[in-house]
Parts: structure tokens; sequence; C-alpha cells
């Protein structure tokens, strides 16, 4: 049932069909509110300068696009690099350094699943958590770091930084803001992006598949998706039709109930996630999990990044 309601939810949100669309508009004049609150809070907002370039990736809808692929695409390629997030579904309130130049200093309860994935994966960078952006970045140049990286920070109108802006692979048929539709800011806001990205045009994924660390050509017949991700369903096209999927909220902690539940409904199946997934999952006894590598590939033929070049090089000297 939760799994249902999850799905209706984001095809209301992005995709919605007739009787939505109806829900969607009955909702306008508190979207209209929402948004109100947010041209005042961009209007008002004195964006604070530092010594550090910092680099906000981002995006406008509800959920996830890539930002975290685009961080990392993007911080692997630099020295001194902090990457800082919020770290949503953290069991943490406050500042936290959960790596440091690529030593891993905290659990997955204090970081979140994102910045765990973000510490194992770039091995030279700091990684810091905290819902005050703002001190994060204090703390990167305490710690000696160079560029700061800003996971979904463009709604961060107090800082003065570089904003990157994905768009997605299929824009919402729903253009509305919240809770008429899945934009957090309104589209117009686009053009504020000094580059913009879109799946297909300026990056693609490439989506590969292993079991214990090694590369999988072909996958069982009966397997299971097992994630909780935002806007799930769009991990069904890298996979064979006929995989079950059971998708949990964007961000959920997996419980031994869960999986215990998980195991007795689908005894006979294979189970494939994401590497997100994974570093909440392997506390768990479940052997031979398939992982979906998903990497991207920036197109810099189409992109233009000389804007971040001269960008950070500005701090240069």
């Amino acid at each position: 049932m939760r799994q249902r309601i999850f799905l209706w939810i984001e095809d209301y949100l992005f995709y919605p069909n007739t009787f939505q669309r109806i829900i969607s508009f009955f909702l306008l004049p508190f979207s209209l509110i929402y948004l109100i609150i947010i041209l005042l809070r961009r209007g008002f907002s004195r964006p604070i300068s530092f010594n550090v370039p910092v680099i906000s990736i981002g995006n406008l809808i509800v959920g996830g696009s890539g930002k975290t692929p685009l961080t990392i695409a993007l911080a692997k390629n630099y020295e001194n690099v902090c990457v800082i997030l919020r770290g949503y579904g953290r069991q943490s309130k406050g500042l936290f350094i959960i790596s440091r130049n690529g030593k891993i200093l905290e659990d997955i309860k204090t970081s979140g699943d994102e910045a765990m994935l973000l510490a194992k994966t770039l091995s030279r960078a700091t990684i810091i958590v905290s819902e005050n952006r703002v001190d994060a970045i204090k703390k990167a140049q305490e710690l000696g770091c160079k560029i700061v990286f800003l996971d979904d920070g463009f709604s961060k109108y107090n800082i003065n930084k570089f904003d990157i802006l994905i768009r997605p692979k299929d824009e919402p048929t729903n253009i509305f803001c919240l809770p008429s539709g899945g934009y957090r800011e309104p589209k117009m806001f686009y053009t504020f992006a000094q580059i913009q990205l879109q799946e297909g045009k300026g990056f693609k994924r490439f989506v590969s598949y292993s079991l214990n660390e090694k590369r999988v050509n072909v996958l069982p017949h009966k397997l299971l998706l097992l994630t909780a991700i935002s806007k799930p369903k769009r991990l069904l096209d890298y996979l064979p039709k006929n995989v079950k999927m059971e998708a949990f909220e964007d961000h959920h902690i997996f419980t031994k109930d869960d999986i215990d539940k998980i195991k007795n409904e689908y005894a006979e199946y294979a189970i494939i996630t994401t590497r997100k997934d994974f570093v909440k999952l392997q506390q768990f006894d479940l052997e031979d999990i398939y992982l979906m590598d998903l990497e991207l590939e920036i197109d810099y033929e189409k992109v233009d990044f000389k804007p971040l070049d001269d960008y950070i090089n500005s701090y240069k000297g």
C-alpha cells in the first residue's frame, strides 16, 4: 500500500492523469502563496561571499535528477575539494565531518546515504553534512579546502555561489510549484543558473552491473529492484522488463522488518539495488546483491564550462 501511495504522488507531481490534474487545479491558491514566499525570500536575501569558490549543483524539481553523480563527476577533477550537503535521512543533527581527505570519520546513521556514497566515491575529498550551509562553508575553509561544492544548494539565496542546474531528461507535464506540482522554484528560475545541463544533451548516463565488485553482463531471470530513491521508476529503463520492484520513499532507512518481509516474499529472487541504497543495506544479511552502477559522462563539446573555470580561477593568486 505504501509503495502505491508513494508512486501515485510521484505521478501526480510530474505526469498527472486527468483526476490528478483536477486535484492540482484546486491546490493552485496554495501554490500561489508558496510562490510569493519563494520570490520574497530571493528578493530580500543578501548573499554572503567567501574566500573560496562555492559551486552549487541543484535542480528545480522535487527529488533527484542526477545531482550526486554530477557532483562526483565534477569534484573528482579538482584538489582540496569539500562537498557540503544537508544529509537527508541521517539520524543526526548539526554539523559533522563525514570524511576528511578520503578518510571516513562517521557511520551511515550520522551521515545519511548520499553523504556516505560521496565519502566512499570521492577518495580525496572532504564531505560535510550540515543544515546550516554557511557554517559548513566556514568549516571547510578552516580545514584548508580550496573549492566547495554544495549538493542541492540552488535555493540557498543567502550564499554567493556559481549555480549549475540540472534539467530532467523528460520535462514534467505538470509545470506548477508545490503543492500543485513538482517544482520547488518556478521554472523561469532556470535563467538564473550560470550553467544548465540536461540529460541527453549535456550529459549521458551509463549503467553497468556488478556482483561482489565484479562486473557482470547477464542478470538473473528472477530479479527484484530494491530501492529508496526519488523517482524509482526511472531505474526500470535500465533493467529487464520482467523485473519486480519494491520502492520506498527517498532516503528511507531500511529496517530489519523491511528486509525480513522482502526476503520472505521474494525468496526466489535475486536483489539488485543502487550504490546509494547499498550503503544502507550492507548491515543486513543479504547475500549476492547485484549493484547498478550509474555513471555520468559530461559532453564538454555541447556544454561550455569556461564560465566555471573562470569563476574558480578568479579565486587564485
